[in-house]
This record gives structure tokens, C-alpha cells and sequence, in this order.
């Protein structure tokens, strides 16, 4: 069931959790006419995650106003999905928010080049920890060759020392 969820989903979305401030770019049809519209706001719920279609619920404050969308995060109606923030959160379901002012909420948020420079300095640590792997494996490598090199000349050196015994005889 979980591989052909996974199969049913098309496009690859970043990875998302609560509390992330995204845009969403939805194609909006009015008329003959199709545009894009983006609606930013915080992901306050995440639902069906290994379904084939995983919802989200966007809100934002406009004019005073809550505004909540739920959205299919693979419909085709949404160009994409880009993530601007993430907050610290440590609910799954951030319900509350809807009673709460901004300036109440302080949540501390991480700008997204601080989560990619993060993400490229561990994928620099992988590769540099891989690098010193392999090297230690090479000269593992070399002091066995080295190791048998040295063990067959010991044997070669007996057997030129029996040789010379036996021919002594």
C-alpha cells in the first residue's frame, strides 16, 4: 500500500513540518484566463503523510482576518510549495495559533540560507569523513601488499637458504 502511495505522488515538495512558513504557488483560473496566486502564511497542520495525496492547512492574517487553506500538497492546481521559515516547534498540530496573536506566539524561527548552510556543511563533513575512509582503506590496502611482499621475500630467503645447504651437501 505505502509503494503505490508513493508511486500516486509526482513531484518532489521540500520537506515540510509544522510550523514552517511557506509560500504556495496555487494556478487560480478566473475566466479563460489562468494566473498564479501565492499565499504565504504558517503550516499549523500536516495530515495523511504517507497517503497518496498528504494535505496541509496554511494560515495567515489578512486585514485582521485568519485565513486557513487546506491544501492537497500534490494536486495539480499548486505550481509549487517554497518554504521561507522554520519555526521551533513541538506540536504536530498548532490548533492554538488560531486564538493567538503574532506578536503572542514568539516562536523562534530559522532562516532558510541559515537550514541550507547547515544542510551544506554537514554534507560537507559527510564527504570529508568519506574522503578519510577511503584514504585509511588505501593504506590499509598498502601495508598488507607491503606485509605480503615482505612475507614471500622471507620465503624466498629460506627456500635460497635450503637450496644452498642442500647443494653444500
Amino acid at each position: 500500500m505505502i509503494e503505490f502511495n508513493l508511486e500516486q505522488r509526482k513531484a518532489q515538495m521540500p520537506e515540510l513540518q509544522s510550523g514552517d512558513v511557506v509560500k504556495v504557488y496555487r494556478r487560480i483560473v478566473e475566466g479563460g484566463k489562468e494566473r498564479i496566486q501565492i499565499f504565504e502564511g504558517m503550516i499549523i497542520a500536516m495530515r495523511g503523510g504517507q497517503s497518496s495525496s498528504p494535505t496541509i492547512t496554511v494560515r495567515k492574517v489578512s486585514n485582521g482576518v485568519g485565513v486557513e487553506l487546506v491544501l492537497p500538497i500534490y494536486s495539480p492546481m499548486i505550481e509549487k510549495i517554497e518554504m521561507v521559515k522554520r519555526a521551533k516547534v513541538r506540536r504536530s498540530k498548532l490548533y492554538y495559533v488560531r486564538e493567538k496573536t503574532v506578536k503572542a506566539l514568539k516562536l523562534k524561527y530559522k532562516e532558510l540560507a541559515e537550514l541550507i548552510a547547515r544542510k551544506e556543511e554537514k554534507e560537507v563533513v559527510a564527504e570529508k569523513v568519506e574522503e578519510k575512509e577511503v584514504e585509511v582503506e588505501e593504506k590499509k590496502e598498502e601495508v598488507a601488499k607491503k606485509e605480503t611482499q615482505s612475507e614471500e621475500k622471507v620465503v624466498e630467503e629460506k627456500k635460497e637458504a635450503v637450496e644452498k645447504t642442500e647443494e653444500k651437501k
